[in-house]
């Protein structure tokens, strides 16, 4: 079996309300995962119970409180992300970790060509050559998710709810990563976009990425799942 690309060894969280007198509540207890390239883990469970918490905790937006969250990236070196370091992070994001929120955040007033394209873009920016590869590749990925031509000049914010999603998930999967976070992708998109999206999650499987995914749409999640995983097996009081 393949060695793991993601490792979650006893990872607790627990949420500390310093606005209600150091209120704490409990998350997970105790989180032991693994998921190994090609697999497609989809994350079981009600609303509330800390799903979208456990990808932030993988993707450091959120610090364990304990254990280990260990990711190997191309270098075939295991970092573990609840002790690293913020340099250590940005290069974690840029080359090993693809993560499509919910919710598109991106700096106002640039286009929605140019925040695809960018992600291809950690160095070399100023290589014209580099940079017209790229907005190739951004428009390929913009026309595939149905985004109009007439709209890739515009800033996302000017877009609706679907269209913002699928700019959000052409900017996260452009690049090819070893590990991939999915926060219900398809929440706001129609039939034909959620056809796509399962499409590019098969792709990725296929190429060799490890995902963790979120599905409000059952059917997408059978679609697309190697392997569920209840969360509410992680419930618990945190030590």
């Amino acid at each position: 079996m393949n060695k793991p690309l993601l490792q979650l060894k006893a990872v607790a969280k627990v949420f500390t309300l310093h606005n209600q007198n150091s209120l704490q509540i409990p998350v997970f207890d105790h989180i032991d995962l693994e998921v190994s390239a090609g697999e497609c883990v989809v994350l079981d469970g009600p609303s509330g119970m800390g799903k979208s918490t456990l990808l932030k905790l993988i993707y450091a937006n959120y610090r364990s409180n304990s254990g280990q969250i260990l990711v190997t990236g191309a270098d075939a070196v295991a970092l573990d992300v609840a002790q690293a370091t913020p340099r250590e992070l940005i290069a974690l994001r840029q080359q090993t970790i693809g993560y499509v929120s919910q919710f598109l955040r991106v700096i106002p007033r640039v286009s929605a060509l140019d925040i695809v394209a960018e992600s291809l873009m950690e160095e070399g920016m100023a290589d014209p050559q580099l940079w017209e590869s790229a907005c190739t590749e951004a428009k390929q990925w913009l026309s595939r998710l149905r985004i109009p031509e007439r709209l890739w000049s515009l800033p996302p914010a000017t877009f609706s709810g679907g269209e913002q999603q699928r700019i959000n998930i052409a900017r996260n999967m452009i690049k090819p990563r070893p590990l991939l976070l999915l926060d219900e992708p398809t929440a706001s998109l129609d039939a034909a976009n959620t056809n796509t999206v399962i499409e590019l999650i098969h792709e990725a499987r296929a190429r060799g990425a490890a995902i963790v995914g979120i599905f409000h749409d059952v059917h997408v999640g059978q679609a697309v799942a190697t392997r569920h995983v209840s969360v509410t097996n992680f419930r618990g009081v945190a030590q």
